[in-house]
């Protein structure tokens, strides 16, 4: 399985960095996990935010191949437990799906035009994070979903 995020914005904290770059090392056994970075337009003026969204969902939209699946991270999205999570990871694959793909927006959100094209809107929390937090968290639990998809023990 071949696994894209896509994340506006670039992890500038070194312990992130480390994080994320340990759960994508651990990853390596089970999927093949590639980050797309994109430079997030600069918001000056509150009324130009959907304009700028609009611009950043040009560059998701660019890095998606038509057959994948798209999971959307929102805060209106469903929240799932790590087990669920798992199964939902598990159903694509079986799916036959050869690209599953993460978006995770910038401090703004996500334009409508990305979040129309989402397979399945997730949600993290319903607390706020701070989105270079939210690629970690992603990442350890898609791991964390691969070792429950294998009976492995690194869940408990």
């Amino acid at each position: 399985m071949k696994i894209k995020i896509i994340a506006l914005g670039k992890i500038k904290e070194t312990f992130l960095k480390a994080g994320i770059d340990e759960f994508l090392k651990r990853l390596r056994p089970y999927a093949s996990v590639e980050i797309i970075e994109l430079q997030p337009v600069e918001i000056r003026d509150d009324n130009i935010v959907r304009k700028a969204l609009d611009e950043e969902a040009e560059k998701i939209l660019g890095q998606i191949k038509k057959d994948s699946y798209i999971i959307t991270l929102e805060i209106k999205g469903k929240q799932l437990s790590s087990e669920e999570f798992a199964f939902k990871i598990d159903e694509i694959i079986k799916s036959g799906v050869s690209e599953l793909v993460f978006v995770i927006g910038s401090s703004c959100g996500l334009s409508p035009k990305v979040s129309e094209k989402a397979d399945f809107k997730l949600s993290i929390s319903k607390m706020t994070f701070l989105h270079q937090f939210a690629r970690l968290l992603l990442v350890e639990q898609i791991y964390r979903a691969f070792k429950i998809l294998k009976g492995e023990t690194y869940h408990k």
